[in-house]
């Protein structure tokens, strides 16, 4: 089985003891520390934005994989790299027209970055085609984004397999997965080709956080 890294929410974390939490899950094994930006408009539900990262990044040594589930996200995106944005993952849907992704494109490369894109349950993989060559990652979005504690869409798994089949020549990315991952799902996940699983509650909540980590992992 091949390795995956696994990039907890800190949705699901505890803020009132955020960098407890986010030292247990970086000596669990962690690799990411995924953030769940929303801003109750792209999405139906707020959660939080530049100045949580700019707070808490440098006390931990996991890549920030900033997931932007806002409109305008030209209009952050600089703003996200100086507070320590690592992956900055915007949404297709989000997007206005294909100059517009350039444009975000260029400045993420500008400073060093990686570019995310992120597709929603309904949006078809040959809906991005274009924009693949560009990408160093590509997030399926599992259950419908804005909530936490949704149920898995087994219909992901399909697009995991369809993006795994697309990798080499130009495309270089990697897929992540978010939403309803658990030790059963992570499994499906990684055999369709997953290389990032995101999970939120499965970790943060769970008794023994290293063995949650290694759960999704598999051992691998």
């Amino acid at each position: 089985m091949k390795k995956v890294f696994i990039s907890p929410s800190i949705l699901s974390a505890d803020f009132c003891h955020l960098l407890d939490d986010i030292k247990k899950i970086e000596n669990g094994g962690a690799t990411h520390l995924h953030f769940d930006v929303m801003d109750g408009q792209f999405v139906k539900n707020i959660s939080f934005g530049i100045p949580v990262l700019k707070s808490i990044n440098g006390h931990y040594n996991l890549i920030n994989d900033v997931h932007l589930m806002i409109i305008n996200p030209k209009e952050y995106i600089l703003e996200f790299i100086k507070s320590g944005a690592d992956i900055l993952t915007i949404h297709y849907e989000a997007l206005k027209d294909f100059d517009e992704f350039l444009e975000i494109y260029n400045i993420i490369k500008e400073n060093n970055k990686q570019i995310g894109l992120s597709i929603k349950p309904a949006t078809k993989v040959s809906d991005i085609e274009k924009y693949l060559p560009y990408l160093d990652l590509v997030l399926v979005m599992s259950v419908e984004p804005g909530f936490g504690g949704q149920k898995f869409i087994e219909g992901s798994l399909d697009k995991i397999k369809e993006l795994d089949s697309k990798k080499g020549g130009r495309n270089h990315y990697v897929i992540e997965v978010d939403g309803g991952i658990n030790k059963e799902t992570s499994l499906q996940c990684i055999e369709a080709g997953v290389d990032i699983l995101v999970a939120g509650s499965f970790v943060f909540k769970a008794n023994d956080i290293n063995k949650a980590i290694e759960d999704l992992k598999h051992g691998f």
